[in-house]
């Protein structure tokens, strides 16, 4: 295997950190339940593109597309943003693919052996216009293999967790206790006790009717995205 995906992802990152948004000024980049990726230079989604997941193989696609449909479905009937599922194409977890693509790929701990069962996805950074072009999203082998026992609720959550974070939200966690330390877990909830599904290292819904969906939270962040790209004249 090539360089692991999250070595790949800190050194974008570490690179990242230093950059600037344009038009600064006219953007928002964090809220109540949500934030974006404005540390890899994204801080916007095209209100007029659609973005497409794609999969690595078609086992992959059977397996994983079937758990974002129900958020695909709500975004695109609650948001501005579009998100399409499509078929099978050739990946390489080092680079990003076509633009518009969010690439669903497996690989081993793509945290490294000391997360095992964590899946990693994150946008192709510094984009143009801080516009989000799509990204990759490497979701855990042992999910699929069996080696790791997930809830078919928790996969469901996290498939959704990790493509969000390709189309360009962050955790919203805080330090919520004061502490000095952000920890897992310290997100905002509902009254009824739901984190925003990308509350890391994992939110959403526990109950089969909205298991998948997102909360008000996330949604706003989506909105954000798009609402940033329209303030700058970006299409």
């Amino acid at each position: 295997m090539r360089k692991s995906f999250a070595c790949a992802a800190a050194a974008i990152a570490a690179c990242a950190l230093t950059t600037t948004p344009t038009h600064a000024a006219t953007i928002t980049t964090a809220g109540t339940g949500w934030k974006l990726t404005s540390q890899l230079g994204v801080t916007s989604a095209s209100p007029t593109q659609t973005y497409t997941v794609t999969y690595q193989s078609d086992a992959i696609r059977k397996y994983y597309a079937p758990q974002i449909q129900r958020a695909v479905d709500q975004i695109n009937a609650s948001t501005d943003l579009n998100i399409a599922i499509g078929g099978v194409e050739t990946m390489d977890p080092d680079k990003c693919g076509p633009d518009w693509h969010i690439q669903v790929l497996e690989l081993r701990n793509p945290m490294g052996d000391a997360h095992p069962g964590w899946s990693q996805g994150m946008p192709c950074p510094n984009p143009a216009q801080g516009v989000s072009r799509g990204g990759i999203v490497a979701m855990n082998s042992t999910y699929r293999s069996g080696e790791w026992d997930i809830t078919q609720e928790h996969l469901q959550n996290t498939s959704v967790h990790e493509v969000l974070h390709a189309v360009g939200l962050d955790h919203p966690n805080y330090d919520i206790d004061k502490d000095g330390t952000i920890e897992p877990y310290e997100c905002v909830a509902t009254s009824y006790g739901n984190r925003p599904i990308m509350c890391s290292p994992n939110g959403g819904y526990s109950t089969w009717n909205n298991v998948g969906r997102l909360t008000g939270y996330d949604i706003n962040g989506l909105n954000a995205l798009i609402s940033n790209a329209r303030a700058q004249g970006l299409q």
